[in-house]
Protein backbone atom coordinates (compact mmCIF):
# COMPACT_ATOMS: atom_id res chain seq x y z
CA UNK A 1 0.00 0.00 0.00
CA UNK A 2 1.15 3.49 -0.73
CA UNK A 3 1.82 5.73 2.23
CA UNK A 4 -0.42 8.46 0.86
CA UNK A 5 -4.10 8.55 -0.07
CA UNK A 6 -3.32 9.90 -3.53
CA UNK A 7 -3.39 8.14 -6.93
CA UNK A 8 -2.00 4.58 -6.91
CA UNK A 9 1.78 4.26 -7.04
CA UNK A 10 4.22 1.79 -5.70
CA UNK A 11 6.74 4.39 -4.57
CA UNK A 12 7.83 4.26 -0.96
CA UNK A 13 6.22 7.63 -0.25
CA UNK A 14 2.74 6.49 -1.33
CA UNK A 15 2.05 3.11 0.27
CA UNK A 16 -1.68 3.60 0.87
CA UNK A 17 -3.06 4.35 -2.54
CA UNK A 18 -1.01 1.71 -4.29
CA UNK A 19 -2.59 -1.03 -2.23
CA UNK A 20 -6.12 0.31 -1.99
CA UNK A 21 -6.48 2.21 -5.22
CA UNK A 22 -7.88 5.05 -3.12
CA UNK A 23 -7.41 8.49 -4.63
CA UNK A 24 -7.77 11.59 -2.49
CA UNK A 25 -8.87 14.92 -3.82
CA UNK A 26 -6.07 17.27 -4.80
CA UNK A 27 -4.59 19.27 -1.95
CA UNK A 28 -5.57 22.91 -1.67
CA UNK A 29 -3.32 25.19 -3.74
CA UNK A 30 -0.90 27.49 -1.95
CA UNK A 31 -0.03 30.91 -3.37
CA UNK A 32 3.70 31.59 -3.74
CA UNK A 33 3.48 34.94 -5.49
CA UNK A 34 4.35 33.15 -8.74
CA UNK A 35 1.13 31.17 -9.11
CA UNK A 36 -0.44 28.45 -6.98
CA UNK A 37 1.27 25.15 -6.21
CA UNK A 38 -0.29 22.15 -4.47
CA UNK A 39 0.15 21.87 -0.72
CA UNK A 40 2.44 19.03 0.38
CA UNK A 41 0.80 15.61 0.39
CA UNK A 42 -0.01 14.33 3.88
CA UNK A 43 2.30 11.79 5.47
CA UNK A 44 1.77 9.27 8.22
CA UNK A 45 2.93 9.74 11.79
CA UNK A 46 5.02 6.57 11.69
CA UNK A 47 8.21 6.04 9.76
CA UNK A 48 10.59 3.12 9.23
CA UNK A 49 10.64 0.50 11.97
CA UNK A 50 7.82 2.24 13.83
CA UNK A 51 5.38 0.89 11.21
CA UNK A 52 4.05 -2.48 12.45
CA UNK A 53 5.41 -5.41 10.42
CA UNK A 54 2.43 -7.37 9.11
CA UNK A 55 4.66 -10.18 7.90
CA UNK A 56 5.97 -10.75 11.41
CA UNK A 57 2.54 -10.33 13.00
CA UNK A 58 0.42 -12.27 10.49
CA UNK A 59 0.30 -16.04 10.05
CA UNK A 60 -0.04 -17.25 6.45
CA UNK A 61 -3.58 -17.00 5.06
CA UNK A 62 -5.74 -20.13 5.41
CA UNK A 63 -4.52 -23.10 3.41
CA UNK A 64 -6.88 -24.56 0.78
CA UNK A 65 -8.99 -27.31 2.29
CA UNK A 66 -8.51 -26.11 5.87
CA UNK A 67 -11.32 -25.32 8.30
CA UNK A 68 -10.38 -21.63 8.13
CA UNK A 69 -10.63 -21.68 4.33
CA UNK A 70 -14.05 -23.32 4.62
CA UNK A 71 -15.18 -20.50 6.90
CA UNK A 72 -13.89 -17.94 4.39
CA UNK A 73 -15.91 -19.64 1.67
CA UNK A 74 -19.06 -19.77 3.81
CA UNK A 75 -18.87 -16.08 4.67
CA UNK A 76 -18.18 -15.20 1.04
CA UNK A 77 -21.35 -17.03 -0.03
CA UNK A 78 -23.39 -15.06 2.51
CA UNK A 79 -21.77 -11.83 1.39
CA UNK A 80 -22.38 -12.29 -2.33
CA UNK A 81 -26.06 -12.99 -1.59
CA UNK A 82 -26.37 -9.33 -0.54
CA UNK A 83 -25.43 -8.03 -4.00
CA UNK A 84 -27.85 -5.29 -5.09
CA UNK A 85 -29.17 -4.69 -1.57
CA UNK A 86 -28.92 -1.54 0.54
CA UNK A 87 -26.08 -3.23 2.40
CA UNK A 88 -24.22 -3.67 -0.90
CA UNK A 89 -24.66 0.05 -1.59
CA UNK A 90 -23.32 0.82 1.88
CA UNK A 91 -20.27 -1.30 1.09
CA UNK A 92 -19.75 0.82 -2.00
CA UNK A 93 -19.93 4.00 0.11
CA UNK A 94 -17.57 2.53 2.72
CA UNK A 95 -14.99 1.77 0.05
CA UNK A 96 -14.37 5.49 -0.52
CA UNK A 97 -11.30 6.54 1.47
CA UNK A 98 -10.72 9.72 -0.51
CA UNK A 99 -10.57 12.89 1.53
CA UNK A 100 -12.60 14.92 2.32
CA UNK A 101 -15.28 12.21 1.96
CA UNK A 102 -13.28 9.67 3.92
CA UNK A 103 -13.21 11.90 6.98
CA UNK A 104 -16.97 11.48 7.41
CA UNK A 105 -17.16 7.68 7.34
CA UNK A 106 -17.57 7.44 11.13
CA UNK A 107 -19.42 10.73 11.69
CA UNK A 108 -22.78 9.08 12.41
CA UNK A 109 -21.27 6.85 15.09
CA UNK A 110 -19.35 9.82 16.46
CA UNK A 111 -22.38 12.12 16.34
CA UNK A 112 -20.26 14.98 15.04
CA UNK A 113 -19.45 16.14 11.48
CA UNK A 114 -15.77 15.90 10.60
CA UNK A 115 -14.24 18.35 8.15
CA UNK A 116 -11.04 20.29 7.66
CA UNK A 117 -12.63 23.61 8.60
CA UNK A 118 -14.38 22.83 11.89
CA UNK A 119 -12.37 19.86 13.18
CA UNK A 120 -8.93 20.31 11.60
CA UNK A 121 -6.98 18.29 14.19
CA UNK A 122 -9.37 15.33 13.93
CA UNK A 123 -9.37 15.58 10.13
CA UNK A 124 -5.56 15.53 10.15
CA UNK A 125 -5.47 12.68 12.65
CA UNK A 126 -7.76 10.51 10.52
CA UNK A 127 -5.90 11.31 7.32
CA UNK A 128 -2.46 10.59 8.75
CA UNK A 129 -3.45 7.47 10.71
CA UNK A 130 -5.08 6.13 7.54
CA UNK A 131 -1.66 6.23 5.90
CA UNK A 132 -0.05 4.44 8.84
CA UNK A 133 -2.66 1.67 9.10
CA UNK A 134 -2.45 1.14 5.35
CA UNK A 135 1.34 0.87 5.45
CA UNK A 136 1.13 -1.66 8.25
CA UNK A 137 -0.48 -4.23 5.92
CA UNK A 138 2.07 -3.85 3.12
CA UNK A 139 4.62 -6.56 3.94
CA UNK A 140 2.10 -9.40 4.22
CA UNK A 141 0.16 -8.23 1.16
CA UNK A 142 3.32 -8.25 -0.90
CA UNK A 143 4.50 -11.61 0.40
CA UNK A 144 1.29 -13.63 0.12
CA UNK A 145 -0.38 -11.96 -2.90
CA UNK A 146 -3.60 -13.75 -1.99
CA UNK A 147 -6.26 -13.66 -4.76
CA UNK A 148 -9.36 -11.70 -3.84
CA UNK A 149 -12.82 -13.35 -3.70
CA UNK A 150 -14.06 -11.83 -6.97
CA UNK A 151 -11.04 -13.34 -8.71
CA UNK A 152 -12.06 -16.77 -7.44
CA UNK A 153 -15.87 -16.73 -7.51
CA UNK A 154 -16.29 -14.57 -10.62
CA UNK A 155 -18.98 -12.45 -8.94
CA UNK A 156 -19.10 -8.64 -9.26
CA UNK A 157 -17.69 -6.28 -6.66
CA UNK A 158 -19.24 -3.11 -5.27
CA UNK A 159 -16.45 -1.07 -6.92
CA UNK A 160 -16.04 -2.38 -10.47
CA UNK A 161 -13.79 0.52 -11.47
CA UNK A 162 -11.28 -0.60 -8.85
CA UNK A 163 -11.10 -4.21 -10.00
CA UNK A 164 -8.13 -3.87 -12.40
CA UNK A 165 -6.00 -2.42 -9.63
CA UNK A 166 -7.31 -4.82 -6.97
CA UNK A 167 -6.25 -7.79 -9.09
CA UNK A 168 -2.64 -6.77 -8.57
CA UNK A 169 -2.97 -6.03 -4.86
CA UNK A 170 -2.87 -8.89 -2.36
CA UNK A 171 -6.06 -9.56 -0.42
CA UNK A 172 -4.48 -10.46 2.93
CA UNK A 173 -4.63 -8.56 5.26
CA UNK A 174 -7.40 -6.09 4.43
CA UNK A 175 -6.07 -2.54 4.29
CA UNK A 176 -9.52 -0.92 4.45
CA UNK A 177 -10.27 -2.95 7.56
CA UNK A 178 -6.98 -1.97 9.20
CA UNK A 179 -7.83 1.67 8.56
CA UNK A 180 -11.42 1.36 9.76
CA UNK A 181 -10.47 -0.49 12.94
CA UNK A 182 -7.67 1.98 13.71
CA UNK A 183 -10.14 4.83 13.27
CA UNK A 184 -12.69 3.10 15.51
CA UNK A 185 -10.13 2.64 18.29
CA UNK A 186 -8.85 6.21 18.01
CA UNK A 187 -12.32 7.73 17.95
CA UNK A 188 -13.47 5.57 20.86
CA UNK A 189 -10.58 7.00 22.86
CA UNK A 190 -11.50 10.55 21.86
CA UNK A 191 -15.21 10.03 22.58
CA UNK A 192 -15.50 7.16 25.10
CA UNK A 193 -19.20 7.87 25.62
CA UNK A 194 -19.69 6.75 21.99
CA UNK A 195 -17.26 3.83 22.15
CA UNK A 196 -19.81 1.07 21.55
CA UNK A 197 -21.26 2.73 18.47
CA UNK A 198 -17.80 3.53 17.13
CA UNK A 199 -16.48 0.00 17.62
CA UNK A 200 -19.59 -1.46 16.02
CA UNK A 201 -19.00 0.86 13.08
CA UNK A 202 -15.40 -0.29 12.90
CA UNK A 203 -16.54 -3.90 12.74
CA UNK A 204 -19.17 -3.38 10.05
CA UNK A 205 -16.75 -1.16 8.12
CA UNK A 206 -14.54 -4.23 7.76
CA UNK A 207 -17.56 -6.38 6.94
CA UNK A 208 -18.33 -4.04 4.06
CA UNK A 209 -15.21 -5.45 2.39
CA UNK A 210 -16.83 -8.90 2.55
CA UNK A 211 -20.10 -7.61 1.11
CA UNK A 212 -18.13 -5.82 -1.61
CA UNK A 213 -16.63 -9.22 -2.59
CA UNK A 214 -13.06 -7.91 -2.41
CA UNK A 215 -11.85 -9.58 0.80
CA UNK A 216 -12.10 -12.90 2.63
CA UNK A 217 -13.16 -13.09 6.27
CA UNK A 218 -9.64 -13.98 7.40
CA UNK A 219 -8.35 -10.90 5.53
CA UNK A 220 -10.71 -8.77 7.59
CA UNK A 221 -9.76 -10.45 10.87
CA UNK A 222 -6.07 -9.86 10.27
CA UNK A 223 -6.79 -6.34 9.07
CA UNK A 224 -8.30 -5.62 12.49
CA UNK A 225 -5.17 -6.98 14.15
CA UNK A 226 -2.96 -4.70 12.07
CA UNK A 227 -5.20 -1.71 12.78
CA UNK A 228 -4.84 -2.35 16.51
CA UNK A 229 -1.06 -2.78 16.17
CA UNK A 230 -0.91 0.56 14.37
CA UNK A 231 -2.80 2.39 17.11
CA UNK A 232 -0.52 0.87 19.75
CA UNK A 233 2.52 2.28 17.96
CA UNK A 234 0.86 5.63 17.32
CA UNK A 235 0.63 6.28 21.05
CA UNK A 236 4.41 6.51 21.15
CA UNK A 237 4.37 9.37 18.63
CA UNK A 238 4.30 12.92 19.99
CA UNK A 239 2.58 14.36 16.92
CA UNK A 240 -0.22 11.81 17.18
CA UNK A 241 -0.69 12.49 20.89
CA UNK A 242 -0.89 16.23 20.25
CA UNK A 243 -3.50 15.79 17.53
CA UNK A 244 -5.42 13.36 19.76
CA UNK A 245 -5.62 15.95 22.54
CA UNK A 246 -6.63 18.70 20.12
CA UNK A 247 -9.28 16.45 18.56
CA UNK A 248 -10.85 15.87 21.98
CA UNK A 249 -11.27 19.60 22.40
CA UNK A 250 -12.74 19.95 18.92
CA UNK A 251 -15.30 17.21 19.53
CA UNK A 252 -16.33 18.75 22.85
CA UNK A 253 -16.83 22.12 21.16
CA UNK A 254 -18.76 20.55 18.29
CA UNK A 255 -21.13 18.82 20.72
CA UNK A 256 -21.89 22.11 22.43
CA UNK A 257 -22.73 23.62 19.04
CA UNK A 258 -24.89 20.59 18.15
CA UNK A 259 -23.64 20.66 14.58
CA UNK A 260 -25.71 18.49 12.22
CA UNK A 261 -24.09 15.46 10.60
CA UNK A 262 -24.40 15.72 6.79
CA UNK A 263 -25.42 12.06 6.36
CA UNK A 264 -28.66 10.12 6.70
CA UNK A 265 -27.63 8.42 9.94
CA UNK A 266 -30.98 6.69 10.49
CA UNK A 267 -30.81 5.06 7.07
CA UNK A 268 -27.18 4.08 7.62
CA UNK A 269 -27.99 2.48 10.98
CA UNK A 270 -30.90 0.52 9.51
CA UNK A 271 -28.76 -0.72 6.63
CA UNK A 272 -25.91 -1.79 8.90
CA UNK A 273 -28.24 -3.97 10.93
CA UNK A 274 -27.92 -6.42 8.04
CA UNK A 275 -24.79 -8.33 8.93
CA UNK A 276 -23.22 -11.67 8.12
CA UNK A 277 -24.07 -14.35 10.73
CA UNK A 278 -20.89 -16.34 10.12
CA UNK A 279 -18.75 -13.22 10.54
CA UNK A 280 -20.11 -12.00 13.89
Amino acid sequence: MSRSPFPPRLGAAFVLAAALGACASAPAPVSTGHGAIPAPAPTGYLQGDAIPDSLALSPPPPAPGSAWAALDDAVARQATALRGSARFQQAHADADLRFPAGAGQFSCALGVPVDAGRTPALYRLLQRSLIDASAATRAAKNRYQRPRPFMVNGQPTCTPDDEPHLRGSGSYPSGHTAIGWAWALILAEIAPERATALLERGRNYGHSRLVCNVHWYSDVQQGQAMGAATVARLHDNAGFRADLAAARQEIAAARVQALPVPRDCAAEAATLETDLPEAR
